[in-house]
């Protein structure tokens, strides 16, 4: 209702002001008596002209759903009759028609004007525009002329697969089980002819090894059977034979056979397995199959450091590639880095290129040395970047990189060292700090060290060293001594070469017997090509620097390579030598016993006693028990004798 009377009022205004300017409507009615052609238009209709049809129907007609039905001429070729007071709007066409026309004469005249500007401008000024375009300055220039170009976006890294290695053939199972049986019976025999009366319990075969689990009967003493290795290796016809009295938890004694046929364990076979693909480190590595067949693989992060011994042919390279193979296999060059040193110049130049390595394999002793203190410097940088950020470790750190978009996650560093021996001739005194100093602290900040040796002996792998590496992998050595040194037991003389080994990890009471993985230098070759398709290799040159700069320092220093005079165990002075021989005869070593055999004062003894257990001829201080003697009196008579003559020691036994 409101509505309804504001419309009332508002045409009511609008009537009146009409009437005061004089305006009078066209009446209808009127209309059709003058002009008797046009028809009265019904209610709701209104009059219509071309000119303004759509205007005035969009805006005036009362009733637009009824537009159609409107008032026409009878006769279209008659012309429409004028109404009184009535003015058409202009055509719209006409209105577009006559914009363009003026929009194209503008265009002209601005032509026109800008031609006869540009006559008007003279050279210098031409030159002076230049002048001021150039001097503008650098915010003032358009943003597209500052934005930098993005970076491409970096390759995705592809992991190789297992098809870059050769695939396992597996033997036949061709008389095995008669030689089970066979072996097992005269086993048995073998013992009763020595008045001890076992049963076979269970039979495990293993890749080159079978273990017979016997369980002697009530009164037997184990220590009699562990003493008839030789007798049961001479009643079977076997290479060697090791006993492993008892076996742990399980009360049995296992005896170890080798099989008649070796059946190779394949690097590929270890990698392709659910053991090796579920492993969440990225310094998993695959070791081999125990000697019940089962795969086995560990974690270098977990152990943390690996001592791998062995000689000639006893597989010791081989260990070392399947490693780094299996640490390729599962992290890109962002998660681990790498460092090789290979004095023999001949194991790892392989894999120079790929992109995980930081410095190429460094060949030179010298530099070697420097590389290990580089590893040091990084040790302690780390330590000091967890104490400010508040973590304990490389996890910890990683982890709040991950919460953190500032902070970049740290890589883990790997240390492979192919030859001990060399490295300890150059610069005895840096490696040894340097890896000391690392394998006590260099955990927390995912820096690990594997370290091989052919030469086990007590001047290579000192006690410190011994100390500070609680895992060890022992291959075939030629002398129980050499076991002793890496294992602190006997049995890696037992073994049968090529790849047969004893794996000590930290935490385990006894070693367990391993046949190691075969990787050939063909499937190397092949993993490392496919590597390097993929990143290419970016050397740290921080690394390089300092590696240069310690070699610098240690030729300054004129170390000269050992010789009669300063090999540890030709060189020991003469009451040094007295000391050796007075512990060896009496099988015994302590201060007081150095005091009255040598009539020395207890400052002196006491040094001499730290001399010895440096030199490997005794064994650590063990609080009120006496110390253990080491060498035995026919090395000593060996090391005397090459002492005198002024030759170096380098004997098979490494004493």
């Amino acid at each position: 209702k409101n509505k309804k009377k504001a419309r009332f009022e508002h045409e009511s205004e609008e009537e009146d002001a009409e009437k005061e300017d004089g305006f009078v409507p066209p009446n209808p009615d009127e209309m059709s008596k003058t002009n008797p052609k046009y028809k009265r238009p019904e209610s709701g209709k209104v009059f219509r002209t071309s000119e303004s049809d759509d205007f005035f129907n969009d805006h005036y007609d009362p009733v637009p759903e009824k537009r159609d039905e409107v008032f026409t001429p009878t006769d279209e070729n008659e012309e429409q009759p004028e109404i009184p007071n009535f003015t058409p709007m202009p055509n719209v066409f006409d209105y577009q028609n006559t914009t363009k026309a003026d929009e194209a004469s503008a265009e002209k005249t601005a032509e026109q004007e800008f031609a006869s500007e540009q006559e008007s401008v003279s050279s210098q000024d031409v030159v002076d525009l230049i002048d001021k375009a150039a001097s503008v300055k650098e915010d003032e220039k358009p943003i597209q002329e500052t934005l930098e170009e993005p970076e491409a976006p970096k390759k995705q890294y592809i992991l190789p697969g297992v098809n870059c290695l050769a695939e396992s053939i597996s033997g036949g199972d061709t008389g095995v089980k008669e030689e089970l049986t066979a072996n097992a019976a005269k086993l048995v025999e073998t013992l009763h002819n020595f008045n001890i009366e076992t049963k076979i319990v269970d039979i495990a075969r293993g890749p080159s090894v079978t273990r017979y689990e016997i369980q002697p009967a009530p009164g037997i003493k184990i220590s009699r059977i562990a003493g008839l290795a030789d007798d049961i290796a001479m009643n079977l016809a076997a290479s060697g034979v090791r006993i492993e009295a008892p076996i742990p938890n399980k009360a049995a004694v296992g005896i170890e056979i080798p099989n008649k046929i070796r059946t190779t364990v394949t690097l590929r076979e270890i990698i392709d397995s659910p053991q090796f693909k579920t492993a969440k480190s990225k310094l998993n590595v695959a070791l081999g199959k125990d000697i019940s067949g089962n795969v086995t693989c560990t974690d270098i992060a977990k152990m943390p450091h690996l001592l791998i011994a062995g000689t000639t042919g006893s597989g010791k390279s081989v260990c070392l590639n399947s490693m780094i193979i299996s640490i390729l296999f599962n992290s890109t060059p962002d998660e681990v880095k790498l460092i090789m040193i290979d004095p023999k110049q001949v194991e790892f130049t392989v894999y120079n290129g790929i992109p995980h390595l930081m410095v190429p394999v460094v060949s030179d002793a010298r530099k070697a040395a420097g590389a290990l203190a580089w590893a040091v410097s990084e040790m302690l940088k780390r330590y000091k970047m967890f104490s400010e950020k508040g973590v304990r470790d490389i996890k910890g750190y990683n982890k709040l990189a991950e919460r953190t978009p500032d902070m970049t996650p740290m890589y883990q560093i790997c240390i492979f060292i192919d030859e001990l021996s060399d490295l300890m001739m150059v610069a005895a005194n840096e490696v040894e700090d340097s890896i000391c100093r690392l394998a006590q602290m260099a955990r927390a900040a995912g820096m690990h060290l594997v370290i091989a040796t052919q030469r086990p002996s007590v001047d290579v792998i000192t006690g410190i060293i011994k100390a500070n590496i609680p895992s060890r992998i022992a291959l075939y050595v030629s002398s129980q001594v050499d076991s002793r040194t890496i294992l602190d037991a006997s049995g890696a003389d037992k073994l049968l070469g090529n790849g047969d080994m004893l794996f000590n990890p930290v935490g385990v009471s006894k070693p367990v017997r391993l046949q190691g993985c075969f990787v050939s230098d063909e499937e190397v070759e092949s993993v490392v090509n496919f590597i390097k398709t993929q990143e290419e290799c970016d050397y740290d040159s921080e690394v390089m620097e300092e590696i240069e700069r310690q070699a610098v320092l240690e030729k300054k220093k004129g170390n000269p390579l050992p010789d009669a005079d300063s090999s540890p165990d030709s060189g020991a002075d003469k009451e040094t030598m007295d000391a050796i021989a007075v512990v060896v005869e009496n099988q015994t070593a302590s201060t007081t016993l150095l005091q009255r055999k040598l009539k020395i004062g207890y400052a002196k003894a006491a040094r001499i006693m730290d001399e010895l257990e440096e030199k490997g001829v005794i064994g650590p201080f063990e609080g009120s028990k006496p110390r253990k003697v080491l060498m035995t009196k026919q090395q000593f008579i060996e090391m005397r004798a090459l002492n005198d003559d002024g030759a170096v020691v380098s004997s098979e036994d490494g004493e």
